[in-house]
């Protein structure tokens, strides 16, 4: 079912214009709703809270996948590396914590805390906490000393004040029809585009004003060892992905020089079973996924089982950039309190 919605959305299926009768009416509803919202924290007839130090927001106006968590997980290493101890808040889509907000740790499954909150906390070692309303997350990262909140999605989650905003897109797939959701993949209109701080542009080729991101592979790791290895040394693999949009992945796989056996897509935030991936892998001799799917699958990996982590890459100027804003409102915040 969501690949046939996808491919209304971003193919141009003739379904579409079948079930535009339908689709269309519900799509301006949705839009009179979300704007209705927006001007209620704008007018503050709905009072947002803002937090004591910077709120980043890295998200998109486009449903599914389009790279943010590379973005925070290279917002957090940047700005680690300069000396600051950023936190990282996010809904925690998919999952069920026994409480809220939920402090994610080395331990947390994803059932609890989601796929992209372990995987973030995991691969940066920096502070992540879940829960549908951010405002409590955030106040519970206060309480361990961060000095900057980065939120993992959430353009919309207008509750939450922000100072600067960062829009992802899948330069691939860009905004499909441009028609909200559900004729459209649009959660905002692309008018929206005009007031967030910066574009990163994932793959394919950045527009005007957008700084263009490719994600860059590193070495394989194993799953059940920790082993490192070029992607080129494995034969006969089977690769699986269940992220917003798989294509990505295995054409990824496809410029290493890999040609799977069978490419296996899952839906986004898919639950495994052992049975199931077990099944899959006796097709080749190595079962590849990606890094958050791994996250989902340590428990009862296999010896032949990896995943290919991969990092944000963007030009010096654009990074500096982003990276010198957040510096500066930091300081802002500094000053105001002094």
């Amino acid at each position: 079912m969501a690949n046939f919605i996808e491919r209304i959305w971003f193919e141009q299926h003739p379904a579409g214009l079948l079930l535009k009768p339908l689709l269309w009416p519900l799509s301006k509803v949705f839009g009179l709703i979300s704007r209705h919202r927006r001007q209620q924290y704008q007018s503050g007839k709905k009072v947002a809270y803002r937090a004591p130090v910077p709120v980043v927001v890295v998200g998109n106006i486009t449903a599914g996948g389009n790279g943010k968590t590379p973005v925070v997980v290279w917002l957090v290493e940047q700005l680690q590396a300069k000396g600051l101890k950023p936190g990282v808040v996010s809904r925690g889509y998919g999952a069920k914590a026994p409480y809220y907000p939920y402090p994610v740790n080395m331990e947390a499954s994803t059932a609890e805390a989601g796929d992209e909150p372990v995987l973030i906390h995991r691969r940066t070692g920096a502070p992540v906490a879940v829960s549908p309303k951010r405002a409590e997350a955030v106040q519970l990262l206060l309480k361990q000393g961060v000095d900057v909140i980065i939120t993992d999605d959430g353009l919309q989650h207008y509750a939450l004040e922000r100072d600067i905003e960062i829009v992802v897109i899948d330069g691939q797939r860009r905004f499909g029809n441009q028609q909200l959701i559900p004729m459209g993949p649009l959660r905002e209109s692309c008018e929206r585009l005009a007031e967030v701080d910066y574009l990163i542009c994932n793959g394919g080729q950045a527009h005007s004003g957008e700084a263009q991101m490719q994600l860059q592979p590193s070495p394989l790791v194993n799953l059940k060892t920790g082993e490192r290895k070029p992607v080129s040394e494995l034969a006969d693999v089977v690769a699986m992905a269940g992220i917003g949009h798989p294509p990505r992945f295995f054409n990824t796989l496809n410029v290493l020089g890999v040609t799977p056996v069978v490419c296996q897509p899952f839906a986004d935030h898919q639950a495994f079973s052992e049975q199931e991936l077990q099944h899959l892998a006796q097709q080749g001799q190595h079962l590849v996924m990606t890094e958050k799917d791994a996250v989902k699958c340590h428990a009862f990996a296999q010896p032949n089982w990896w995943y290919l982590p991969v990092d944000a890459e963007l030009p010096q100027a654009e990074a500096e950039a982003i990276i010198n804003r957040i510096i500066e409102v930091k300081e802002e915040y500094g000053s105001s309190s002094a």
